[in-house]
């Protein structure tokens, strides 16, 4: 058990590392719905694995009986909650108690491990855990970046894992033929990735490199944003209704294209992928260029031949069950089954994925319209 709490213990300080950069303002502002305050992120990480696991052991006293009603997410089966909408409404608890919280929530948890010998289904909780918090380390960075990114004062907020130039051209050609999809190894993977099964492709071409700044600002140049042939019905109204006219965070400045990073405001470098488009921007540039965004299935196929894991790429792929998908029983059930409605898959990883948390069966999920995330484009042809 001692390989099982190290882990856990570095899990729960990288979440804690990622928060230190900022000031205790920072930690509870929600600029929009889809982004939560830091501080929500680091008390509903903790939470999960008291409501999951540790309230089940006797001798484990829970921090605060309240906080369950704060800290739960969307879990029908726990209970009633915030509104997601008033997660940055909350002043209390502070951000100081929040971590004397976390503090309580390792140390029992690192109790219980020295007295218990876990079974199968305890220990998957625990890994259930451990990969939930790595999702909410990348949404922390990306919450934390829209929060500083619509602060007029454009603040830095440090060091992060920077995207690389783009240097790959040309195709990679799927041969027509049946293929296998889903997670085949014993290794760690969510249950909307099992269900392997076969599909037939046909004959296609996908790009071995990402859509660049210069080419998106082509795109821009020629008018793009203002073709209603490129754009489904619903990205249209969406586009015109929000006066979007560039990716999250750019800004013309002087004659000269520049976006917000996390080392601050910086001129568009042209070599570096595209990022924070949404699902909407990525069909329409598709379009564009007359070609089209790649199934996740395609995706699947050919990401052993080309290099992946700067940006998550929307592939055409509704999020939709496996064959034989079943949720499980109870809360935990509620993960990912029930949202296969209404959203696009994304295949890869990001800049701000957490290490060890990418793998090449990884279904992503977001509605068309969203781009705060790391979310970027691949084209495919044929």
């Amino acid at each position: 058990m001692s390989d099982l709490l190290e882990r856990f213990l570095s899990v729960r300080q990288r979440t804690e590392e990622i928060c230190a950069p900022l000031q205790t303002e920072d930690y509870v502002v929600q600029p929009i719905v889809d982004v939560s305050p830091p501080k929500w992120h680091l008390g509903h990480t903790t939470w999960f694995f008291e409501e999951f696991f540790l309230k089940h052991f006797p001798e484990y006293a829970l921090y605060n009986d309240q906080f369950a009603f704060v800290f739960n997410s969307y879990y029908e089966n726990v209970g009633a909650r915030v509104m997601r909408t008033d997660r940055g409404n909350l002043s209390r608890p502070s951000v100081q108690e929040i971590y004397a919280y976390r503090k309580h929530v390792n140390a029992g948890f690192e109790s219980v491990l020295t007295q218990h010998e876990l079974s199968t289904e305890q220990i998957n909780v625990i890994n259930i855990g451990l990969n939930h918090e790595q999702q909410h380390q990348e949404l922390l960075v990306t919450d934390i970046k829209y929060i500083l990114g619509n602060n007029p004062l454009f603040p830095v907020y440090g060091d992060s894992k920077q995207l690389y130039k783009e240097t790959d051209s040309g195709f990679i050609k799927i041969e027509e033929g049946i293929y296998e999809i889903g997670h085949q190894a014993e290794s760690f993977c969510y249950d909307n990735e099992l269900g392997e099964h076969s599909v037939f492709l046909y004959e296609s071409e996908i790009s071995k490199r990402l859509v660049t700044n210069q080419e998106f600002i082509q795109f821009i140049e020629d008018g793009a944003y203002g073709d209603s042939n490129l754009w489904h019905a619903e990205a249209w109204d969406w586009l015109n209704k929000s006066n979007i006219r560039s990716p999250e965070y750019w800004h013309k400045i002087e004659g000269k294209w520049h976006y917000y990073t996390l080392q601050g405001l910086k001129e568009v470098d042209p070599h570096l992928p595209a990022i924070h488009v949404s699902y909407y921007e990525a069909f329409a540039f598709a379009e564009w260029k007359g070609m089209r965004l790649p199934t996740e299935f395609e995706w699947e196929v050919a990401a052993k031949n080309f290099n992946w894991g700067q940006v998550w790429e929307w592939t055409e792929s509704a999020y939709l069950p496996y064959p034989g998908y079943k949720k499980a029983a109870g809360a935990l059930g509620e993960y990912n089954g029930k949202f296969m409605v209404n959203q696009k898959v994304l295949r890869g990883a990001s800049v701000a994925t957490a290490e060890n948390h990418s793998r090449r069966t990884y279904r992503n999920f977001f509605h068309p319209n969203l781009r705060w995330q790391f979310t970027g484009i691949r084209l495919a042809k044929k």
